[in-house]
């Protein structure tokens, strides 16, 4: 199987520590080594992988190049712009059939939490093994652990027989709810998390856009050309419609599977995420880097490279770096993103 992580994000979210030239992915948010690191090793580990691709933006490929072990130069594919999963996924699968006429492929994100390596390696074997066998598009689904508003969700037949242990038919796919749905979803108990992870092989994948997404298809085609005859494919590129896989592709399809795994996930979304998964004082507080709380609970500190100090506060998130410093109380974290874009407004390239 070859593996593709999708790796041209911005994680706004994550501002001020994350930067249009360092985002999210680069960063070392949990443990010692950067989500995209983190992502490239865990999957290193499988030994039915063969090769893993990142796909990025050119300002990034070589800071990938340089920092990211693991990787081979020739495997960093460039998109020209930024247009969503769907035609993120289609460059990546005419690299592979050039390699592999119909091989399967995997495709990740690069800036995931997963911790439990063996059910995590357990379920993409199955995955591949359900792709190959039912040449069906599949996906990976986790089990809700709390009514989560920032997740889509994927709704399973649990009476289904899909040949395989923890392997079911899709039902519908779920956008991101509310919360009064969010909580309907779980107490249903056949509603699971979107996890972004999909597997298939590469004829699946071209006959299900060819279906689905007509005019990506074609696009796809002619960019497969220019790459053949080595010529420039942006103009092309340029012409594509930014959408979704999930949207474009696996909410149509009726032949979709599901592998329902048992290991830990978080998509590090936000500040309050990476909260949960920090180690805490006795008064709920976490942090990373020089930071001090006194007579308050329940904060998180980011500070490099400086004291930061809260006194008497409850419940906020303090992000602090050498040119910006960040203060929101942890339920209003999603705000980051519009802060952003309020500073975009203000010409503050700086600061981005």
């Amino acid at each position: 199987m070859y593996c593709v992580i999708m790796a041209g994000g911005s994680g706004t979210r994550f501002w001020p520590y994350s930067r249009h030239n360092r985002p999210k992915q680069l960063l070392k948010i949990v443990g010692e080594s950067s989500m995209l690191q983190m992502t490239v090793d865990r999957l290193n580990k499988i030994n039915t992988v063969q090769d893993i691709f990142i796909v990025t933006r050119q300002d990034l490929a070589d800071v990938i190049k340089e920092e990211v072990i693991g990787i081979k130069p020739e495997n960093i594919i460039i998109e020209p712009s930024g247009k969503n999963t769907a035609p993120c996924i289609g460059l990546s699968a005419l690299k592979i059939a050039k390699l592999e006429k119909n091989a399967v492929m995997g495709i990740f994100p690069s800036d995931h939490l997963i911790v439990g390596h063996k059910r995590f390696a357990k379920a993409v074997t199955t995955a591949k093994h359900i792709a190959r066998r039912k040449k069906a598009l599949v996906t990976i689904g986790l089990k809700p652990t709390f009514p989560s508003t920032g997740y889509g969700y994927i709704q399973y037949d649990p009476e289904s027989d899909a040949d395989h242990l923890d392997a079911y038919n899709v039902k519908v796919f779920a956008e991101k709810p509310h919360l009064s749905l969010a909580k309907k979803f779980i107490k249903s108990g056949d509603f699971l998390w979107n996890s972004g992870m999909f597997i298939w092989d590469v004829d699946t994948f071209f006959k299900n856009t060819q279906k689905h997404m007509p005019d990506l298809f074609h696009q796809l085609e002619q960019i497969d050309k220019l790459i053949t005859a080595g010529k420039d494919f942006d103009k092309v590129w340029d012409e594509i419609k930014p959408e979704s896989i999930d949207y474009g592709i696996m909410e149509k399809a009726k032949d979709v599977y599901l592998i329902k795994a048992k290991f830990e996930w978080s998509d590090l979304g936000s500040w309050n995420t990476v909260y949960e998964h920090m180690h805490k004082n006795d008064g709920g507080n976490a942090i990373k880097g020089d930071g001090i709380v006194l007579n308050g609970k329940n904060n998180f500190i980011q500070s490099d490279n400086r004291l930061t100090a809260v006194v008497g506060l409850d419940n906020i998130v303090v992000v602090n770096t050498e040119d910006a410093t960040l203060v929101i109380p942890k339920d209003r974290v999603e705000d980051v993103k519009e802060l952003v874009n309020y500073i975009k407004t203000q010409n503050r390239k700086e600061l981005l």
